[in-house]
């Protein structure tokens, strides 16, 4: 393809509280236009909270959109205008599980869904923690259990459907090679 895709408009439809729905005209390379029904989200960041023992500290949480609890890494979206990324994850980690992390190191950025959101996720692992004060932000938060999970465990969970969140898996499988665990 030598022509781009471009955008050609985009038009609000509905404001809610975190994301924003668009309808947006695209222009294809052969000049045919098109459009797609666009969710705009502000980013959010995920932690992998590995600590000393090989156990990962995840919530299991209650998620509107599946009417029902999921186990997952710690997470929150980017709510802090120009908030650095690693100040955010710090954050989200004192916030829900109350730990402080020694040291951050960024795994990946995670596309969830792109087909029809522009949101993204940056997945952090988080070693050297120590415990704080926990402060839940809002009613999920407050109702959510902490879990302690064996790293060795992870891939056992993920194929028996115990653990089905995207970013979770992606962060837990990059901290299992990381650590140099090719694992079964």
């Amino acid at each position: 393809m030598t022509t781009p895709f471009r955008k050609v408009s985009e038009r609000l439809l509905e404001q809610g509280a975190v994301v924003a729905f668009y309808q947006t005209t695209f222009e294809g390379p052969d000049g045919q236009t098109f459009e797609r029904d666009v969710v705009k989200h502000p980013g959010a960041v995920s932690v992998v909270a590995l600590d000393s023992d090989g156990s990962v500290v995840m919530v299991r949480q209650f998620r509107a959109a599946l009417e029902g609890f999921v186990l997952e890494i710690v997470a929150g979206k980017r709510d802090v205008a120009d908030e650095p990324l690693e100040i955010t994850a710090a954050r989200e980690l004192e916030e829900e599980v109350g730990l402080v992390a020694g040291n951050f190191v960024k795994l990946a950025e995670v596309a969830h869904s792109p087909g029809f959101t522009d949101e993204i996720n940056h997945v952090f692992l988080a070693t050297d923690l120590s415990e704080t004060q926990v402060s839940h932000q809002g009613i999920e938060e407050e109702n959510m259990t902490i879990e302690r999970v064996s790293i060795d465990d992870v891939v056992g969970m993920i194929s028996s459907g115990h653990i089905t969140d995207a970013k979770s898996i992606v962060g837990l499988l990059l901290t299992r090679e990381r650590l140099g665990d090719t694992g079964s």
